[in-house]
């Protein structure tokens, strides 16, 4: 395995099985955020399939949000330029898409894991899945979820979730919208690959032309949401408690916030 991890491709019956391996967590790195754009683009041109699963090869993670060397230390414009990747980039791979994509989630999703689960058509998770928004406490915001959480939630629960940072179970997002189904702990893998054989089966025309007007229904200006997020994402990050929020997770320890003005 490459010090950038390892997303794993596959094809069976018009699936393709994109699965991130990057152990411990699947934190997100810039070659890591590479490798797994290059697949969803390889999914999208390749003429055998006609529905993608993305799912984790590291027990128990899904995705743990973003590498902190990717944040510590380093400027806004240096911040953006990841940011508009994972946001910016992931959301024009996925919009670009002509088949369903599903993400199957096996275990903790959290900040970038949140974003690459969102990106999907359709999130399936195990029982033992969890999801959260812990950004708020490194010192950091959550921006790409203000455009679209609530339109899911409603404003109030959606603002309890991004700004409280708590972690939920799965049977908390499936009551909450976030996702489709909760399979049984085993079953997720096999689950993920019946819906996406019930999507292959469908006239692929028709999922062409189906999926590229739901996504134009649903936008909503998310698209240009999406654009100020990598901003604001980018300019607290950069701010002393964010770096102070980073340092203070890696040392195990709370953070000493800045007072305000």
């Amino acid at each position: 395995m490459t010090a950038a991890g390892r997303v794993h491709y596959d094809v069976h019956d018009n699936v393709a099985t994109i699965s991130l391996e990057r152990a411990p967590v699947n934190a997100l790195s810039v070659p890591f955020l590479d490798e797994i754009l290059e697949a969803l683009r390889r999914g999208a041109t390749d003429e055998n399939v006609r529905a993608v699963v993305l799912r984790s090869a590291v027990p128990d993670r899904f995705c743990a949000g973003l590498d902190m060397d990717i944040l510590l230390g380093k400027p806004a414009a240096e911040i953006r330029d990841f940011v508009g990747k994972l946001y910016s980039e992931l959301r024009d791979v996925q919009s670009a898409m002509t088949k369903p994509t599903i993400a199957a989630v096996n275990g903790a999703a959290r900040g970038g894991g949140m974003t690459l689960a969102i990106s999907c058509d359709v999130i399936l998770a195990s029982e033992a899945s969890t999801f959260g928004y812990p950004e708020i406490d490194l010192g950091l915001v959550p921006a790409i979820h203000f455009a679209h959480l609530h339109r899911i939630l409603g404003r109030h629960r959606a603002f309890e979730l991004l700004f409280s940072g708590r972690s939920f179970d799965a049977g908390e997002a499936r009551e909450l919208g976030l996702v489709s189904r909760v399979l049984p702990e085993g079953a997720l893998d096999a689950g993920a690959t019946a819906l996406a054989n019930t999507f292959a089966g469908k006239s692929p025309t028709a999922l062409r032309a189906g999926r590229a007007a739901f996504l134009r229904a649903s936008d909503m200006g998310y698209r240009r949401g999406i654009e100020e997020a990598v901003d604001d994402f980018a300019d607290v990050a950069a701010t002393p408690d964010a770096q102070e929020g980073l340092r203070a997770f890696l040392e195990k320890r709370g953070p000493s916030w800045k007072k305000p003005g």
